[in-house]
């Protein structure tokens, strides 16, 4: 039993190595901008265990340093997380099957876009929460090393926000090539447009999620199918 453990753990670290790549050097810029908006390391750590969300945690920073309140606070965080919901749903059969609750709750927390790609290939629910834990350390190994060596060193981070826009486009991509249903895809693109010509790029965001979400909602057996 041991053994065929150590055997899933290594597929499982294989598997997630070009998420390590992303996650180490996303992190990292994370963790450069925190540092420079005047927080330490131990920040991004506390930050990486409590909302483990890329996307959020770089939002978070403009939120903080901005001093927004926590009602603004809590509608961005609430569009932001919201393809969360539609992860879990198609999981649910996989994840009630763990009888440890620790590691049931584990798994949901750690649902993250790159760990999704990852245990929908996989029934072998040791393998999930690997995949899960080691994408978790990446990220928090990369915050920690990026606020480190931005409290060091000199950094031009003209463009580094940039970086979490290239990582969706890259899976907006993956996800186009390899689902044969691409109306998730369609769906958030139109939303986007929309949203975008209608309120403008400072304030397209929250109503293009909304709509998305409304959508999906609307359609989300087929969503969901979309997703297998």
């Amino acid at each position: 039993m041991q053994r065929n453990k150590i055997k899933i753990f290594k597929r499982a670290f294989k598997d997630s190595l070009p998420v390590m790549a992303g996650y180490v050097v996303m992190g990292a810029g994370f963790g450069v901008l925190l540092r420079l908006s005047g927080y330490n390391f131990l920040w991004s750590i506390l930050m990486g265990l409590t909302m483990y969300s890329g996307t959020m945690q770089y939002i978070a920073i403009g939120l903080i340093t901005a001093q927004a309140s926590l009602l603004t606070t809590a509608v961005t965080a609430l569009m932001t997380g919201a393809r969360y919901l539609f992860y879990g749903i198609s999981v649910v059969d996989k994840y009630e099957k763990i009888t440890n609750a620790l590691k049931k709750y584990y798994l949901m927390y750690a649902l993250t876009d790159e760990t999704y790609s990852l245990v929908c290939m996989s029934d072998d629910l040791d393998y999930c929460f690997y995949v899960s834990f080691l994408n978790q350390i990446y990220w928090l190994t990369g915050g920690i090393i990026g606020a480190v060596l931005g409290s060091v060193l000199p950094f031009n981070t003209k463009g580094i926000e940039f970086s979490m826009t290239a990582l969706f486009i890259t899976i907006c991509v993956d996800q186009w090539y390899y689902k044969k249903n691409r109306t998730p895809a369609i769906m958030g693109f139109i939303s986007g447009a929309a949203s975008l010509i209608i309120f403008g790029r400072d304030n397209f965001l929250i109503p293009a999620m909304a709509a998305i979400i409304m959508i999906f909602f609307l359609l989300w057996r087929n969503f969901i199918h979309g997703l297998k």
